[in-house]
C-alpha cells in the first residue's frame, strides 16, 4: 500500500479567490461505480480518501497519485456513511441494513472488523468523528443521537429529537451540534447531558435537516435542508449570514455542502446533479458546473488544498485550470 503523505505537503501558497474556484474543472474521473456514492471523506492529515457506495463497496484512493488502493466489499449489510478515523486506514462506516450493529469500526489494511457498535434501532442518517479523541456521534432516524467511544462497543451517551437529525462536532471537539426541525442545538461534549447551551434558528425551514458543518476555524456553520436551503450561520451570535436556494433532492437523497478550506466560500450540490458556489462575504453566487445527473452529488474539500471531490455515479477530482487563470488575468 502506498505510504502516507504528510500534511506539510498538502499545503498550498495559492490563496482562493473567486477567479480560482471560477476556473475550476474536473482533473481526474473515477467511472467504474456501479450505482451511486453515497458518502466520502478525506483524511485530515494525509492524502487518502475514502469513498462508500450503494454497490456495497468502501473504496481507498490516494489523492497525490489520483490512484484506487483497495476495493472492499460489504455485500451482507452494504455501506451508506463513512469516516477517516484518526488512523489513515482506518474508518467508522454505517450498514443500510442490520440496524442492531448499524455502526463498524474496520481495517482497510486488512479488511478486518475492530469492533461492532451496538445501539441504533434505524438506518444511520449522521456520523461525526471528533478530531481530537477517540469519541464519535451518530444520528438515526430512530430519532435518538448517540455518543460513542471507538474503544467501546455500547454508547456513551444518548439523547433524544423530534426529528431527523443532522450532527457535527467542531475542530477542537469541544462542542457538538444537532440540527432538526429548523434549530441548530449546541451542546458543551464534556456537559451534554444538561442539554443544549445555545440553540440557533435558521429563519423558519423547518424541513428535514440534512448536513451541519463548522468552518475549519469554527467561526462559521451551515446547515443544508431537504427543501433545497444552504443556510451559513455565525456559531457563536446564532445569526443567519446568509441563505443559499437549489434544487431540493429527493425523499431518498441527502443534500450536502461544504466550507471551502479557509471558510470564505461554500460548494454545494443540488437536485439536478450541478455544483453551485457562493462567496461567504458577498453571499453571490460565485460560479456553477452542470450536470446530467438526476440527483445532488457527495461533495468534500480536501483539507489545505486546492482541490474538491464529487461522488455521484462516478468520483471527480476538481483542481484549477491555469490556463483559465491566465484568461482572467488578461481580461484584468
Amino acid at each position: 500500500m502506498a505510504g502516507v503523505q504528510p500534511e506539510k505537503d498538502l499545503k498550498v501558497s495559492l490563496e482562493l479567490t473567486e477567479e480560482i474556484l471560477q476556473s475550476m474543472e474536473v482533473g481526474v474521473n473515477f467511472r467504474d461505480y456501479n450505482c451511486r456514492i453515497t458518502s466520502m471523506d478525506f483524511h485530515k492529515t494525509c492524502t487518502y480518501l475514502v469513498t462508500a457506495s450503494d454497490d456495497e463497496s468502501l473504496r481507498l484512493y490516494d489523492t497525490a497519485s489520483a490512484t484506487c488502493l483497495k476495493t472492499i466489499n460489504s455485500k451482507k449489510y452494504g455501506v451508506e456513511l463513512v469516516c477517516f478515523t484518526s488512523h489513515p486506514t482506518t474508518v467508522i462506516y454505517s450498514s443500510k441494513n442490520g440496524w442492531d450493529e448499524s455502526l463498524r469500526l474496520l481495517s482497510l489494511h486488512d479488511n478486518k472488523y475492530l469492533r461492532y457498535f451496538k445501539g441504533h434501532h434505524d438506518r444511520v442518517v449522521s456520523l461525526s468523528l471528533c478530531s481530537r479523541s477517540d469519541c464519535f456521534i451518530s444520528g438515526s432516524l430512530d430519532r435518538t443521537v448517540l455518543l460513542w467511544d471507538q474503544r467501546a462497543e455500547k454508547c456513551q451517551g444518548l439523547l433524544r429529537v423530534q426529528g431527523r437529525p443532522a450532527t457535527t462536532y467542531d475542530d477542537q471537539g469541544l462542542v457538538f451540534t444537532i440540527a432538526y426541525g429548523g434549530y441548530i442545538r449546541m451542546f458543551d461534549a464534556r456537559k451534554y447531558e444538561k442539554g443544549p447551551f445555545e440553540i440557533f434558528s435558521v429563519g423558519g425551514d423547518m424541513s428535514d435537516a440534512n448536513v451541519v458543518k463548522f468552518s475549519n476555524d469554527g467561526r462559521l456553520m451551515l446547515l443544508t435542508t431537504s427543501d433545497g436551503y444552504i443556510h451559513v450561520l455565525d456559531s457563536f451570535r446564532g445569526t443567519l449570514l446568509s441563505t443559499y436556494k437549489v434544487k431540493s433532492a429527493s425523499s431518498v437523497s441527502t443534500l450536502e455542502a461544504a466550507f471551502s478550506p479557509d471558510g470564505m466560500f461554500v460548494i454545494s450540490g443540488c437536485g439536478n446533479g450541478s455544483v453551485y458556489a457562493w462567496s461567504v462575504r458577498s453571499g453571490k453566487e460565485v460560479s456553477s458546473w452542470l450536470s446530467n445527473e438526476m440527483e445532488p452529488p457527495v461533495i468534500k474539500w480536501a483539507p489545505g488544498s486546492l482541490m474538491f471531490a464529487t461522488g455521484s455515479s462516478e468520483l471527480s477530482f476538481w483542481i484549477p485550470d491555469l490556463s483559465k487563470l491566465a484568461s482572467f488575468a488578461g481580461r484584468k
